[in-house]
């Protein structure tokens, strides 16, 4: 008896016994968002070394006035490209609408609420548009939102007749630089917006549908998902998101441009797929993009504050960003291989 014991006790320990925290461990800290938290913490902590008005309270909450706008759009971005899709007309999106605030208060005489109303019903139409081309009529996303993002961004030089609209009221920019208890307003909405938008997609039916057509589109189909509205909607949302941000940046800047947030979808998805969404589809996260927009502009603000202008900033931000994805995707492959 004494020998079954001690052999017993020689036994090696059943596979669940041995994965216990160590395991859990290894997993939380080579996953995606610990990695880009530690390479955003590295960032901040180099760049602090280069300006001392990099790493200040003023400076870091002046920065999120700059890229809520990104922000807001990155996060139904995140959406489209978890189903394998991509929408690159936001920037025109934001723009029209910005457009369509000032022309319908100034030229319509609506009073400025009804005219945000109009901003964010043009964002919502302009997304739905794309959607109903999208899943309706078989064009790939990247044909469809590539027509439109010259599509709208002509509607909003020709409504506008590349004029500007200025003169807004005072307590406009309430929305776009005022602060609320020393917190700028628009970083509230961000943070409501990515809670909402974070917990539908982790912890929703809805959530788990976009990830099931990422990962196979025609499985999803036979499992029952209606994939045809969960893409109207994600694509109908991106539209409103678009809408809110011209919103934001016509009440930060007091004036709306036809030529507004030329070139942010690529600032959009380069933090979306720097944040971990893969562009194939089938894996990301919100946590992931905003780190990623967090990184990008960061990193932008330090090189200016630096003295590294122009092209410099876009060619090292360009290399910080391939670097953080190979060191990314090395960590993963070798957390994968364990």
């Amino acid at each position: 008896m004494q020998t079954v014991n001690d052999a017993n006790k020689l036994r090696p320990a059943p596979p669940e016994e041995k994965s216990g925290v160590g395991p859990r461990l290894r997993k939380v800290l080579f996953a995606q968002e610990s990695i880009l938290a530690l390479i955003l913490l590295l960032i901040v902590l180099l760049l602090a070394t280069q300006s001392d008005r990099f790493l200040t309270t003023r400076n870091l909450l002046n920065q999120t006035r700059f890229f809520t706008e990104t922000a807001l759009i990155a996060l139904p971005m995140t959406l489209i490209i978890i189903t394998g899709g991509i929408d690159l007309s936001v920037g025109s999106t934001l723009a029209l609408s910005a457009v369509m605030l000032g022309f319908s208060w100034k030229f319509w005489g609506l009073p400025l609420e009804l005219a945000v109303a109009v901003c964010l019903l043009t964002g919502i139409v302009a997304g739905l548009f794309n959607g109903l081309v999208i899943v309706y009529l078989k064009v790939p996303p990247l044909i469809v939102t590539l027509a439109t993002l010259a599509i709208y961004r002509g509607f909003s030089f020709g409504i506008s007749q590349s004029q500007s609209v200025t003169s807004f009221p005072e307590g406009f920019a309430i929305w776009g630089s005022g602060d609320v208890g020393g917190i700028p307003t628009q970083l509230i909405i961000l943070v409501i917006a990515t809670l909402i938008v974070g917990v539908v997609l982790a912890r929703t039916p809805f959530g788990r549908y976009i990830y099931a057509i990422g990962n196979n589109e025609l499985g999803a189909r036979f499992a029952g998902i209606n994939v045809n509205r969960v893409k109207l909607l994600i694509y109908t949302f991106a539209g409103f998101m678009a809408g809110v941000a011209g919103f934001i940046f016509t009440s930060r800047v007091l004036t709306t441009r036809a030529d507004a947030a030329t070139g942010v979808e690529l600032d959009v998805i380069a933090a979306v797929v720097l944040g971990g969404t893969s562009i194939f589809g089938g894996s990301g996260s919100i946590l992931g993009t905003i780190l990623g927009v967090l990184i990008i502009q960061l990193l932008r603000n330090g090189l200016q504050l630096a003295g590294v202008t122009g092209d410099s900033t876009v060619i090292v931000i360009g290399f910080v960003l391939i670097a953080a994805l190979l060191i990314n995707n090395a960590l993963r492959r070798r957390t994968v291989a364990r």
